[in-house]
């Protein structure tokens, strides 16, 4: 096992969007596999056909390159594992051959019970108040299985076709120990695990033995998981070990639960509906609905800035420093750093974290991206002017979608003014020093902001009125906000006929 190549999986089901806690799931497979030189693979378990909705598995391929998550083996890219989603490989008669060996080697049975009778018994039991109903090895003696019904009518219900289940036969007095990369040692006794159904009336095998089945053949050495599969690992163990295979068994890490910000139960959509956020990396729309669900890139979030705040959703590097980009991630993965318990979801460090991105990427960047807002507005300016305009206002933007009511100003005069710093600042005197400073500006040959900084207190002084008591107002006059990019660039910027005009026309108008 230790000199096997490490090799991952994320193996979601097609039943709908991707959570972004599968894609911490995801990226955790993704970090550990590339942290040792390791492959990482997709698989699709699409084994409950009647919960797969179409466009989802297109999805899950989309929301994983999106950010960044390179499918080294599995759909979409093929390998030599071929097939990898599990209604193919069924198709194959995969995984039929393992159900009949342990029903053969005495670890499994067959099950005649229909939907109905094990639910008019689970309606009984919870009518008297007692424990709800598990198909175990106490139970299964009362039922309609290979276990209880004569060898005969056994063979002569599977000649006649009639439905049947194959379920694991655990041992009735055991103790069961499962080592987890997290959490260490988990132990359970038998009496607390069901008999699992491997595999269905259809045909088709549950996720308990079709996982088990894929991971061998795929020769996976570490399988990552919710916490939600801890309770069922123990019954996997057993699957393992009846088939012969718990030596080539991976190893397990069951990942703590993302949590909703108050910390109180699972993060959901509904959660992200309730309070603005995004639950899910892409757009999502429900085939059957119509209804359309918010995603992180359509909000506006690097993908970049995404990975980095789910990384940190459970896993503590060891130091302080939160800005890591992908490789950094890599280079420092490790379980044994996953925390045990969930991790609270702060929709506002996210935005945080996408600030902190927006504020090192390369202007020419960030102006591609609002030169098509621009556009879109009727507006065609000089592409270094919106570099420029990019460069002042990114300080103040958690998102590119936020540039143009920061800096529409840039491109377009103000029609109004900020009434709260007017009624407050705008008086005659600086009524006055406003009409100085615009004559004295005109006199300016070189355009610059230290220049203008000059001059404009010079104009002040000369008038004897206190700079910093009307720098508010011009900039008022020039942008019509109160507050904005860092006031003289912001003037170098606009150019001297437009600040001439703006300073004319706020002088007027001001009352």
């Amino acid at each position: 096992m230790e000199n096997k190549k490490v090799r991952l999986r994320f193996a979601p089901s097609p039943t709908g969007p991707l959570h972004i806690g599968g894609v911490r799931t995801a990226l955790y497979n993704y970090l550990f596999a590339k942290h040792h030189g390791g492959d990482f693979l997709l698989r699709i378990e699409d084994t409950d056909q009647t919960r797969y909705v179409p466009g989802a598995e297109e999805y899950i391929i989309e929301s994983l390159k999106w950010c960044g998550i390179t499918i080294d083996e599995g759909v979409s890219v093929g390998g030599k594992h071929e097939p990898y989603r599990q209604s193919e490989r069924k198709e194959q008669g995969v995984y039929k051959k393992y159900a009949e060996q342990l029903i053969a080697s005495g670890h499994a049975y067959y099950a005649f019970d229909t939907t109905e009778e094990l639910d008019a018994i689970r309606e009984r039991l919870s009518k008297a108040k007692d424990k709800p109903f598990q198909y175990n090895s106490i139970t299964r003696q009362t039922l309609k299985n290979s276990l209880t019904l004569p060898e005969d009518e056994v063979k002569r219900r599977l000649e006649n076709n009639e439905p049947y289940v194959i379920r694991l036969k655990v041992p009735r007095n055991e103790e069961i120990r499962l080592h987890d990369i997290i959490r260490g040692w988990v132990v359970v006794h038998s009496s607390q695990v069901d008999d699992k159904v491997l595999l269905k009336s259809d045909g088709m095998p549950t996720y308990h033995l079709a996982h088990i089945v894929d991971d061998i053949l795929m020769e996976i050495t570490h399988a990552v998981r919710g916490e939600e599969w801890l309770p069922s690992a123990p019954a996997h163990l057993l699957i393992y070990r009846y088939l012969g295979w718990e030596d080539a068994m991976p190893k397990y890490a069951h990942l703590p639960l993302l949590l909703k910000p108050d910390g109180n139960g699972k993060l959901s959509k509904r959660d992200g509906d309730k309070l603005g956020f995004p639950v899910f990396p892409l757009e999502w729309k429900d085939p059957a609905s119509g209804e359309i669900s918010s995603g992180y890139r359509e909000q506006g979030y690097f993908p970049e800035a995404m990975i980095n705040i789910i990384a940190l959703l459970g896993w503590n590097p060891g130091h302080n420093t939160e800005m890591m980009s992908m490789e950094e991630l890599i280079a420092q993965f490790s379980f044994e750093k996953v925390s045990k318990s969930g991790a609270k979801f702060d929709p506002d460090k996210a935005k945080w974290f996408n600030q902190q991105y927006l504020r090192k990427k390369d202007d020419k960047e960030l102006a591609k991206e609002f030169l098509t807002d621009l556009n879109k507005r009727g507006f065609n300016p000089d592409e270094i002017y919106v570099e420029n305009v990019c460069r002042l206002i990114k300080e103040k933007a958690h998102f590119i979608k936020e540039f143009w009511n920061l800096g529409s100003f840039f491109f377009i005069a103000p029609d109004k003014y900020d009434e709260e710093v007017i009624k407050k600042k705008w008086n005659e005197n600086a009524k006055t020093a406003i009409a100085k400073a615009s004559a004295d500006f005109d006199k300016i040959e070189n355009w610059n902001a230290p220049e203008l900084e000059k001059s404009f207190k010079q104009s002040c002084e000369s008038e004897g009125v206190n700079p910093g008591s009307v720098m508010q107002v011009f900039r008022v006059c020039l942008s019509g906000l109160g507050g904005g990019p860092v006031l003289w660039e912001m003037a170098e910027l606009l150019g001297k006929q437009e600040v001439l005009k703006r300073l004319q026309a706020a002088i007027e108008r001001i009352k």
